[in-house]
């Protein structure tokens, strides 16, 4: 190894490291979101930030990344580790069940998309193929960023979650078509181009059912060996060489390496290694990609987003609205579902990493002149800075979407109703209840704030509305007055105290039961007014000590016996301190 690009690759390392340390727990604490944080730091410490000037004061160079490339391969990494994870999320079932959301809805959008993206690039002044290939550019969205997000608020299994990968997975399996494309508006094609296309697809093809094939038939005895024979480390070893090949293979045939990494995912998810294989690359996952997102930064260059400024934001604008009014009409069209589809427009409709790749190739081949191509990188790589804005905000237009769709009674039909129960939160643990509940004829009313959740509860069947239950006029109109008791079932803390108060000064000597994420927050709702709260943290516990008394041999009465002693115990600590 070259002793002097080790020194440099190790200070880059430093330099990131460093970032992060400071990017993470300060973003957190202003409670921004950690991805606008490394494109920032990217920007700053890249080359068209403080990089620019080391020239001129060499002392720079320390605080700054200077090996770009370098850095991109690494970043990479953090970009297959993430869709190997959301591979491990899913299963073959799970995907075949979105067949019709990647090609129908997927082909839709990034149809109708390319060709807005194609007119207005052409009226811009760009080429014919130019044109075609900056709106196939734009058309794709930003894989790394939205999977991100979706992991982060939990929401990859949600009908959002679902829609949004399902035209992601369309995505990437475009980008062969693309470049192939690419070539022959270039001068580079060899054959007839439908030619070429079909080989591609056969490649294609193959490779997926390559990948499918050793998957399901080798690897599971593959890992079985492994953790037998070397335990953690080879396993772990094991798992980089299967993310890794599965890429290998996929980009070997024209396709992206995110898709190989994923259908890596999908194999190892049907093994009993999955959660082992999760925990242990999930620190690797988070340091590469935070230098993924901190390389997107570095290809911002704040000199010509500057001198086209108005063509800059025009372009963004523009971008925002074609993509984003694409997804609601594809993913309405395809699910039915208006709340889902905009939520979704909001994470699709910024630009994607990819877009970087096709102009970079646009631009050698001499298909996107230079001047244009920086231009279209800068308007994909701010757009992609805004997408957890633009998610956001299509989060919050989604709940006001869901709302004229309940066609539900008003909750004041139910102000007179008494002896029934009032559900405060309506999610998992909400929904468990009702179904109880409803088995033994228990009138209930349950109450969430989320639109989009009361939406589908109704269209299930459930009798469930809109509404906060920490305000009194709610909790009025829910019949607090006359019911029997209030069940709290929602996870946020502070919300779960403000719904006990609330219906504690309506309705003082009415039973309050409540979900507590541990003792602490146990207490707390007990100050509040709660008469019984449930503590996650103890009932998991005692439940788990109950299947390992079964498995040691004590009969099903002894063990309900120790564990009503422990829970009585357990939850009086909680209530009373």
């Amino acid at each position: 190894m070259d002793h002097g690009n080790g020194a440099v690759f190790f200070e880059d390392a430093l330099v990131f490291l460093f970032a992060a340390g400071i990017i993470v727990p300060l973003f957190r604490r202003l409670h921004l979101p950690i991805i606008v944080g490394f494109v920032i730091a990217g920007a700053a410490l890249g080359p068209h930030g403080l990089g620019a000037l080391a020239q001129d004061h060499p002392f720079l160079g320390h605080f700054t990344i200077t090996e770009q490339e370098a850095t991109e391969q690494f970043a990479e990494l953090g970009v297959l580790f993430l869709l190997f994870m959301l591979g491990l999320e899913f299963s073959f079932e799970k995907l075949w069940g979105l067949r019709h959301l990647v090609f129908g809805a997927g082909s839709l959008q990034v149809g109708l998309s390319a060709v807005f993206l194609t007119l207005a690039a052409w009226f811009a002044g760009t080429g014919g193929a130019g044109a075609i290939t900056a709106g196939l550019a734009l058309a794709l969205s930003s894989t790394a960023i939205v999977s991100q997000m979706l992991i982060d608020q939990h929401k990859i299994a949600a009908p959002v979650g679902r829609a949004t990968l399902g035209i992601l997975l369309f995505q990437d399996l475009l980008v062969a078509p693309i470049l192939i494309f690419i070539g022959f508006a270039g001068g580079d094609g060899d054959g007839s181009i439908t030619t070429v296309i079909v080989r591609a697809l056969v490649q294609g093809t193959i490779a997926i059912l390559a990948i499918y094939l050793i998957g399901r038939f080798a690897l599971r005895r593959i890992f079985h060996g492994a953790a037998s024979a070397g335990g953690r480390d080879l396993l772990m070893a094991l798992t980089l060489l299967t993310v890794l090949g599965a890429a290998a293979i996929t980009a070997g045939a024209g396709l992206s390496l995110a898709l190989g990494a994923f259908l890596a995912g999908l194999l190892v998810g049907e093994t009993e290694f999955k959660h082992q294989i999760e925990v242990d690359l999930e620190p690797f996952k988070g340091l590469f990609l935070g230098l993924f997102f901190m390389t997107v930064g570095m290809g911002l260059n704040p000199a010509i987003i500057l001198a086209n400024l108005p063509v800059v934001i025009a372009g963004i604008v523009l971008l925002l609205l074609v993509k984003g009014a694409a997804a609601v009409l594809a993913i309405r069209l395809v699910s039915g579902n208006t709340a889902k589809a905009v939520e979704a427009s909001g994470l699709l409709a910024p630009a994607g990493e990819f877009a970087f790749v096709v102009l970079g190739v646009a631009t050698t081949t001499g298909v996107v002149e230079p001047g244009q191509g920086v231009v279209i990188a800068a308007i994909a790589g701010l757009s992609m800075v805004l997408t957890p804005l633009t998610g956001r905000l299509a989060a919050n237009l989604a709940e006001k979407a869901a709302k004229p769709l309940l066609e539900a009674p008003t909750v004041s039909d139910y102000s007179d109703l008494e002896g029934h129960v009032i559900v405060a939160g309506f999610g998992r643990v909400g929904h468990a209840i009702a179904r109880i509940l409803d088995t033994e004829d228990v009138d209930l009313v349950a109450l969430d704030s989320h639109a989009s959740l009361v939406g589908e509860r109704r269209r299930d069947g459930r009798k469930v509305y809109y509404g906060d239950a920490a305000r009194p006029e709610i909790l009025e109109l829910a019949g607090a007055k006359g019911a029997a008791m209030l069940v709290v079932t929602v996870d946020n803390r502070a919300s779960a105290s403000a719904m006990v108060r609330a219906f504690r000064k309506l309705a003082p000597g009415t039973p309050i039961f409540a979900r507590a994420r541990d003792k602490a927050h146990a207490q707390e709702l007990m100050l509040a007014g709660a008469n019984f709260v449930i503590p996650e943290a103890v009932e998991a516990g005692l439940q788990l000590a109950g299947r390992a008394l079964e498995e040691f041999g004590y009969d099903g009465d002894s063990v309900r016996t120790r564990l009503a002693l422990e829970r009585d115990s357990e939850y009086m600590k909680a209530t009373d301190g």
